[in-house]
């Protein structure tokens, strides 16, 4: 450094290649002359475990992540986490407990044909261990996260480069991807904490009501299911049944509506792309980190606090989703209850779904801390009620039909007036249903190749095959036979 490494800046400070020395030599877990650095310490700071194992792998991911800025977050790293995290209290499915749910789920499928019009799924259910389901589900946890995850590392980098004396902005320019992305990576593992967690609560692929699975497969948790049915005091097979019905229903829906799926994760994505950072917190953070309490650290960074408040664009997407995620749950209620009426137990199961939907788990409230975005409807008891009263005074197959287009599904306002929404769906009002009903028929029928087609007579006048008295009366013109012939 004896030339200086960087043109009008104090020689004495250090050049980017020996900070990135070593911040390498850091991540690697070596301690160079003057920096002490615990590993240990920084999972703590996370609340992730502290074992040498995982603390190798993050160290490694990490230094990983440093080398390479410009590669995004790797969001192995949150699988990988997440995995570590629920593999302690996983149990594999024995052969007796497939068994088991193979008999329940073909129970489920013949009483759910019963209530509802949408056709059975072309591939079976899954039952998955805590882990297998984090390996299928990430991906879409991944994709809700990355604008969250993205914010966080570009405002701390930002925070960083505004509050840097004017000496260092030189050097920080070309560190600063480098941090970028280590705080990339340490959002995936904090992500993959909070999904480990989840996975010891979930007990079907679609029970945070969004659908985590491709291609509108349906899935079950057979260890957590038997922990749900725990405190029941219920025959266990009940609760299987009940459980696979409410999952069937679910995949059902997003196979038989095939552009729900992509509308609900985008409207997830607008909401995701919305979020800021509130940098004033950020600086809050910074200026008052105590090394020797980590714990300030973890607490800022889950409480959600650097989240603020949502702008209009956030609401509007926000009540997009809303709507749509009590429409699903609400359909899924009715017709799990009307498969499930030949349940003694029936009502004592649905209530304690309905009790977790209200109030989330542990995990789940942390994910929303964490990305900034409620799953739980608000409306569901209100959506319910509406596809009740559809499918009581028009059929299952009016009600289901709604499913059909984007178009045709109910609004926030017909959750509101579900009555309006059936006297529309009859024609009444107006009666433009109607009218196009008769449109709509009269166009059939002259595209059947056998409808009866006009005919002219020898003066023009048109015929109709189907009327023996002739267009001009019981006679004809001329009275009772007609002009003489």
């Amino acid at each position: 450094m004896a030339d200086g490494p960087f043109d009008g800046q104090d020689p004495g400070m250090p050049d980017p290649e020996e900070l990135r020395r070593m911040m390498e030599e850091l991540l690697a877990g070596r301690t160079p002359s003057g920096i002490s650095f615990d590993a240990s310490a920084l999972a703590k700071a996370a609340g992730l475990p502290s074992d040498p194992a995982f603390l190798r792998r993050l160290m490694t991911s990490l230094q990983q992540a440093a080398n390479t800025p410009d590669a995004g977050i790797d969001w192995t790293l949150a699988t990988d986490q997440a995995k570590a995290t629920a593999a302690p209290g996983t149990q594999e499915i024995s052969v007796q407990t497939r068994s088991e749910y193979e008999a329940a789920l073909a129970v489920a499928g013949l009483w759910l044909s019963e209530v509802t019009s949408i056709t059975e799924l072309t591939e079976p259910t899954r039952l998955v261990t805590r882990t297998e389901w984090i390996g299928q589900t990430m991906p879409v946890w991944s994709q809700i996260s990355a604008p969250v995850a993205t914010s966080i590392a570009q405002a701390l980098t930002r925070a960083m480069r505004d509050n840097a004396p004017e000496q260092l902005a030189g050097m920080l320019e070309r560190a600063l991807p480098m941090m970028q992305g280590v705080a990339g990576a340490l959002f995936a593992v904090q992500l993959g904490q909070v999904v480990g967690q989840l996975s010891a609560e979930v007990v079907s692929g679609g029970d945070v009501g969004i659908p985590l699975l491709e291609r509108a497969q349906s899935a079950l948790v057979p260890q957590n299911i038997d922990e749900f049915g725990a405190g029941l005091e219920l025959p266990a097979d009940q609760v299987r049944i009940a459980l696979s019905v409410r999952e069937l229903a679910h995949a059902r829906l997003f196979r038989h509506a095939k552009w729900l799926r992509l509308d609900l994760i985008s409207a997830i994505t607008a909401f995701a792309d919305g979020v800021d950072i509130d940098m004033e917190r950020i600086g809050e953070v910074a200026s008052g980190f105590d090394p020797s309490n980590p714990e300030a650290l973890r607490e800022a960074l889950t409480d959600g606090s650097l989240i603020p408040e949502h702008s209009p664009a956030q609401r509007h997407a926000l009540s997009r989703l809303e709507t749509t995620l009590a429409l699903i749950e609400g359909w899924v209620d009715v017709v799990t209850e009307q498969a499930s009426t030949r349940l003694p137990g029936a009502a004592a199961i649905a209530e304690t779904v309905r009790r977790r939907r209200a109030t989330g788990g542990p995990a789940e409230r942390a994910l929303a801390t964490l990305v900034g975005l409620e799953l739980r409807p608000r409306r569901l008891r209100e959506a319910a009620a509406m596809w009740r009263l559809v499918g009581e005074e028009l059929g299952a197959a009016a009600r289901d039909g709604l499913w059909a287009h984007p178009d045709l599904l109910p609004t926030s306002e017909d959750i509101d007036d579900p009555a309006a929404l059936v006297a529309r769906l009859r024609g009444e009002g107006g009666g433009s249903a109607a009218e196009d009903d008769a449109f709509d028929q009269a166009i059939a029928e002259l595209l059947r190749d056998d409808a009866p087609r006009p005919i002219e007579d020898e003066d023009g006048r048109i015929e109709d095959p189907d009327d023996p008295e002739g267009p001009e009366g019981p006679a004809g013109p001329g009275g009772a036979g007609g002009p003489g012939l």
